[in-house]
């Protein structure tokens, strides 16, 4: 994986604000390779819908993977035709590599692909780019996987991608439903941010955009699709599968060694209500007690442990102390950094010690209670014991978080970054390339209205469907 990379933050999510005539609000690639006899009614089709239904300026690129046969020239031939498509020649082959190359180079705010054979229902195609042009999310995924989706495919293509999923989520920790559907579209300003870190440039690329941007904590919207199964697909399964095992194995490497720099990634989520300044609210109470209880489980059972190791050797009271004193440094640390967030060695010693007195006030409760005990029965039975030092341990452990919460770890960074709705914000908005100064007529008037319609990128008298 790359390391090196220094790709800054995440700029705030915002509603991409009105274009004006002549300029692209969205960039639709479709990277092809020996698709000659596809690649003509696939565009036609895709631009005669985007013309009828798309509110915005819009652009079709055909990205050819180094083809040998005629799609070039056929590309070329519809640049010529209509001035809403362009084309781009790569001379290596590679559905990552033209993804990377088209969507770094585009002047849109809205950067989406699709696959050629448009096995994907097009009625699809603004419900995915709605939340992006929004700002209410990042990326956005055609799923085939979802519960309403409507999918038409073999049996043998639907459990290799019910397989493939079922391996993201169980190494990856990935939470998006359909990784490979051709159907997708992302932001510019966070693709600008991604790209320099997905390695990939085959058919593996935007499973690994996803997992890093959902690493990143960028907002990944997901919409059910129709989706009908080519039949002359030129995929060669074996060989596709095989290289994103590779990368799952890759990706996976580099997330557990930490060579991924995506802390740097945080973003100053504006609109997101975590980031306000609420005087009366507990910042991530719900999730400290979360932590706080799955390490609280873990401790009490390895201190039990630790005890019924010691107690043979030595008194009860010894060994309570030596087991709530080894247990205690663990449980310290433990919450020290996956309750409370808190990295690196700066404050760890302190934290500590503070954690050292919290110990001294549970070796009191659980020792008093032993000693109370011991003074109603001479020789209590081991089960009794443990079972007076868990009510003991219950109550310390109550008393332990609500001291770790306020004094040991009191200045806990938060989840997400806070950021102050009136504080001036470091990143700046998302760039809009070469708008014009006055306002578009259009703007504001809603979706519904046949008026509100963007013209298209080209001269009003260049193009029949200006003249209607």
């Amino acid at each position: 994986m790359r390391t090196d990379s220094s790709p800054g933050s995440l700029p705030a999510r915002e509603h991409l604000p009105a274009a004006g005539a002549g300029t692209p609000v969205l960039d639709v690639v479709i990277p092809v390779y020996n698709e000659e006899k596809d690649l003509r009614p696939c565009v036609l089709r895709l631009h005669d819908h985007l013309t009828r239904t798309f509110p915005y300026g819009f652009r079709v690129t055909v990205a050819d993977n180094a083809s040998t046969d005629a799609t070039p020239h056929v590309a070329a031939r519809l640049a010529a035709e209509l001035a809403e498509v362009t084309s781009v020649r790569l001379e290596q082959k590679g559905r990552g590599r033209a993804l990377r190359t088209v969507w770094s180079a585009s002047d849109a705010p809205v950067l989406a692909y699709m696959d050629v054979d448009l096995s994907t229902d097009l009625n699809a195609l603004l419900p995915l780019v709605a939340p992006l042009i929004s700002g209410h999310s990042d990326l956005a995924i055609g799923s085939r996987l979802a519960r309403s989706s409507r999918v038409v495919r073999g049996a043998k293509r639907e459990f290799i991608s019910r397989s493939y999923n079922l391996i993201l989520r169980g190494s990856l920790q990935a939470r998006f439903s359909d990784a490979q559907c051709g159907f997708k579209a992302i932001r510019r300003d966070v693709a600008q941010v991604l790209l320099p870190l997905v390695e990939d440039t085959g058919w593996f690329f935007d499973t690994e955009m996803l997992v890093l941007a959902e690493r990143a904590g960028c907002r990944i919207h997901e919409v059910p699709v129709d989706w009908v199964d080519d039949p002359d697909s030129t995929v060669h399964i074996v060989r596709t599968a095989t290289e994103d095992l590779k990368g799952v194995w890759r990706v996976g490497k580099a997330l557990a060694t930490g060579s991924l720099p995506l802390d740097r990634l945080a973003r100053p989520f504006g609109d997101d209500p975590r980031d306000r300044e609420l005087t009366d609210v507990p910042q991530g109470l719900a999730r400290q007690l979360v932590g706080f209880c799955v390490v609280g489980v873990l401790s009490t059972l390895f201190y039990l442990l630790l005890y019924s190791g010691f107690r043979p050797f030595c008194g009860s009271q010894t060994a309570n102390a030596l087991a709530l004193l080894v247990s205690a440094v663990a449980n310290t640390a433990a919450n020290r950094r996956l309750t409370f967030g808190v990295r690196g060695r700066a404050g760890a010693a302190r934290h500590q010690a503070q954690g050292l007195v919290v110990f001294g006030i549970g070796l009191v409760l659980t020792a008093g209670s032993l000693a109370a005990l011991n003074a109603a029965t001479a020789d209590p039975d081991h089960s009794t014991e443990l079972a007076v030092l868990i009510t003991a341990n219950l109550a310390a452990t109550v008393l332990r978080f609500l001291l770790f919460r306020a004094w040991v770890f009191p200045d806990a960074p938060p989840t997400v970054p806070a950021v102050s709705p009136d504080a001036p914000r470091t990143v700046p908005a998302p760039p809009v390339p070469d708008a014009p100064a006055a306002r578009h007529p259009d703007a504001g008037r809603p979706w519904g209205d046949a008026t509100a319609r963007r013209r298209p990128a080209h001269p009003a008298d260049t193009h029949p469907r200006d003249r209607r």
